[in-house]
Parts: C-alpha cells; sequence; structure tokens
C-alpha cells in the first residue's frame, strides 16, 4: 500500500522499482485526499467572500486548467523516472544545489500549510469547546500531538483518508441539500459578495497559489503509478472533485451564510459531523504535508552535507515549526500566503518542463539508468543550474511586478520561455 511506503519514508532517494508501484484506486485515494481537504473549502469560501459567485467560477477554471497542465507534465516525469519532485529537479535543470534548493522551498511553503490546517483543526477544536480553552494552547497540543503520531509511525494516518475522504463527501453531500432545499441557490449564485472584492488576476492567483504547490509534489505521488493513463486519471478526477465540485459549493456557502470562516461555514452546515469532518481532514493533510516537506528537505540535507537524516528527528523538526506557525497566527495572513505561493513556484514548473519535454538535457542518462533502476551520478548533473535559477527569478519578477492579466501564468510563461532562450545561447556560445 502506498501509505505503509510513505509512512517508512521509502525511496526517498532512489527511484521507485515497477515491483513497488500501486494501483489507481490507491494513488488516486492518496491525491484526491488532498484535493478533497480543508484547504480547498477555505479557497471557495474566501473567493465566494470576495468575488460573484461566477467569476469565481471563472478564476476556478482558469487556475484548475494551470493545475492540470502543470500537474500532468510533471506527473508523467515522475512517472516515468520513479522520483521525487525533489530528485527530478537535479536532472531538468536546476542542478545539484539547485534541487536542493527547491526541496527547501517546497519544505518551507508545505510547513505553512501545515500551520494553516492546524490552525484551523485548533479553531474547530476551540469552537466545539465554547472557546474555553485558549486558541494557542489548542494549536501547538494539536501540531505536537500530529507530528508525534507521524514521525513514530502511528500514522493516523493510514485510516483517514479511508475515513477522512467519504466523510468529507457525505458533509459537502448534505452541504448541497441544506443549500438547495428552498430554491435559493440560484439568489446566491447572483448575489453580491460581502467581503474585500478580489479581481480575476488575483481570484486565479489565489487558486494557483493552492494548487501549484499541489502540482509541483504530483511526482511525490505519481512516481507509484503503473503507466500513464493512471497518472491522467488521478489528476483529472481529485481537479473535478477538488477543483470545481467542492470549490463551488463553498462559495455558494460563503454567500449564504456571508463569511469566509471554514469552520463556522462546516459546522453551521452539518454539525458535530462537520466538525469531525474538518478534524479527520487536517490530520489526514497534515500527514502528507510532512511527508512531503521530509522528502524535500532530505534531499536538500543529502546534498549539502552528503549525509542521510534521521526520519523520525526531521519530522518532529518540522513538525515543531509548523506548530510554531500556526501559534503565531499564519492563518490572519492565508490570502497573502496565497499570492505569494502563486508567483513564486510557477516558474520552478516552466523551467522543469522545458527542459524534460523540450531540451531534453538529462534525458539521455536517465533512460539509460533508468533500465538499471538507478539514478544517475551526481557528475552527469552541474553543481547549480544558473540558466534555471536565473529564468526562476525573472519569472517571479514579472508574476510580481507586472499586472496584466493572470500574474502565475505570466510567469511560468516567462520563466520557460527565458530559460529556453538562455540555454540555447548557451549551446550557441559553446560551439
Amino acid at each position: 500500500m502506498i501509505k505503509r511506503k510513505i509512512s517508512e519514508d521509502t525511496y526517498s532517494l532512489d527511484r521507485v522499482p515497477k515491483e513497488a508501484r500501486v494501483s489507481l484506486v490507491n494513488v488516486t485515494l492518496v491525491r484526491m485526499g488532498m484535493a478533497t481537504a480543508l484547504s480547498q473549502f477555505m479557497l471557495g469560501a474566501t473567493l465566494g467572500h470576495g468575488m460573484t459567485f461566477w467569476n469565481a467560477l471563472l478564476a476556478t477554471c482558469l487556475g484548475s486548467l494551470l493545475l492540470e497542465f502543470v500537474a500532468l507534465g510533471l506527473g508523467l516525469a515522475g512517472m516515468k523516472e520513479g522520483v521525487s519532485i525533489s530528485l527530478l529537479a537535479r536532472w531538468t535543470g536546476f542542478g545539484r544545489l539547485g534541487s536542493a534548493l527547491i526541496g527547501l522551498a517546497i519544505a518551507i511553503s508545505l510547513l505553512g500549510w501545515f500551520g494553516v490546517q492546524n490552525s484551523v483543526l485548533a479553531e474547530g477544536l476551540s469552537y466545539s469547546l465554547d472557546y474555553k480553552i485558549n486558541f494557542v494552547w489548542i494549536a501547538a497540543f494539536s501540531g505536537i500531538l500530529l507530528t508525534v503520531l507521524v514521525a513514530f509511525g502511528f500514522r493516523a494516518l493510514s485510516w483517514t483518508a479511508k475515513i477522512s475522504v467519504p466523510l468529507f463527501c457525505l458533509v459537502v453531500g448534505w452541504i448541497i441539500f441544506y443549500l438547495f432545499k428552498d430554491g435559493s441557490y440560484l439568489d446566491l449564485m447572483n448575489s453580491s459578495p460581502k467581503g474585500n472584492l478580489l479581481t480575476l488576476g488575483e481570484g486565479t492567483t489565489i487558486i494557483s497559489g493552492v494548487v501549484i504547490i499541489g502540482a509541483l509534489i504530483t511526482p511525490d505521488i505519481s512516481r507509484y503509478c503503473k503507466n500513464n493513463n493512471h497518472v491522467f486519471w488521478m489528476i483529472t478526477l481529485s481537479v473535478i472533485v477538488g477543483e470545481f465540485i467542492i470549490n463551488a459549493i463553498a462559495i455558494l456557502m460563503a454567500h449564504a451564510l456571508e463569511a469566509a470562516d471554514i469552520v463556522t461555514i462546516m459546522t453551521h452546515s452539518a454539525g458535530w459531523i462537520g466538525l469531525l469532518s474538518v478534524i479527520l481532514s487536517a490530520i489526514k493533510v497534515n500527514d502528507i504535508n510532512l511527508y512531503s516537506s521530509s522528502l524535500g528537505l532530505s534531499n536538500t540535507i543529502k546534498i549539502i552535507s552528503n549525509k542521510k537524516t534521521n526520519y523520525v528527528f526531521l519530522t518532529v523538526s518540522l513538525g515543531i515549526i509548523g506548530t510554531l506557525l500556526s501559534v503565531f497566527g499564519i492563518l490572519n495572513y492565508f490570502v497573502d500566503f496565497l499570492s505569494m505561493l502563486g508567483v513564486i513556484f510557477p516558474p520552478i514548473a516552466g523551467v522543469m518542463l522545458v527542459d524534460y519535454y523540450i531540451l531534453k538535457t538529462s534525458r539521455k542518462i536517465l533512460d539509460e539508468t533508468r533500465e538499471e533502476g538507478l539514478l544517475p551520478d551526481d557528475s552527469s548533473t552541474p553543481l547549480i543550474g544558473w540558466s534555471a535559477i536565473f529564468a526562476c527569478i525573472v519569472g517571479t519578477l514579472v508574476g510580481v511586478y507586472f499586472n496584466f492579466g493572470i500574474p502565475s501564468l505570466n510567469s511560468i510563461l516567462v520563466a520557460g520561455v527565458a530559460y529556453w532562450l538562455l540555454m540555447k545561447m548557451k549551446i550557441y556560445i559553446e560551439i
């Protein structure tokens, strides 16, 4: 089972062999567990609080197209090579130190998500206790408890996906009934948002901030897929359920309750079952957050120090940092956090896709070693891919400072084109 392999940190610095690949159902459950999550409902509620239903849905479509493109491209590469995103980056333009930087960036962003999800979990528990216990104490306790469970293998966590995904779907089904029972959904679709207004570009960038990190770490899961079809359906089903169905319902709920607070929305609509869904979803998603954080950081430490880090030590350290982020109020900066992710990470994907599918700078050595189930020697890739780093900086600056179109899309396109031009110039100069 993929969950057991994940919990043991198996193949974190190696290719996943063919005999270790799992079924479409298993990988889709794990991936869909990321999509049917609190962050997705929070995203929809945030959009619904600041946009009309139709503009929010359009932003969702645009952001989801970006997700599908990036996730499918990187997911297929991860499946073919059997490696995680931080390992893949070594041979897609970034080199050894460049991939270490990417692993570190992914770990930091996922720690941010850990803090956000733990904050939501703490809010839910505090709400259920009528706020008799201070949020800070609950956030500290829940974060440390989850970290211990993940680190020492009591993986709550193998069963949370099996329980929380169906439960989440049941709660969403009840919310649909709650919304539609009096026929007021048409009024909600045409109602005005009650929060601070968001433009289409801002909404799409916020969408991208949620989906881009999930798209970027797709190889961490797709490396367990058996073939291309499994990758396609794993991603497509997750997009349909997570981006369209969950988002649309959350947008409507934000309009109905005139709120963006996920705990209020879930508990108001489904009572204690909604609260239980909040708690299990937070546990489930933070399990994945800690897992992928440790994958990225272990690659970084291995490159810098040439040593493997103890999994338990690494997980506990990351969990403590993520818990501190929730205690210090990262949830208050949720929109800013998403906007930042929406322009920082797309350039990385743009460079990797151009390198792997167009320039193919390391495809020959990857093809040769794949047959033996080994990774190429470190000498086969540069210490750092300056062209990739520079292209990412250019793409990020364009996304941040140029306010035309969709910033996240601009950043990925500019980074990809800049990298292609730089590599072509490099080849020309060498000749």
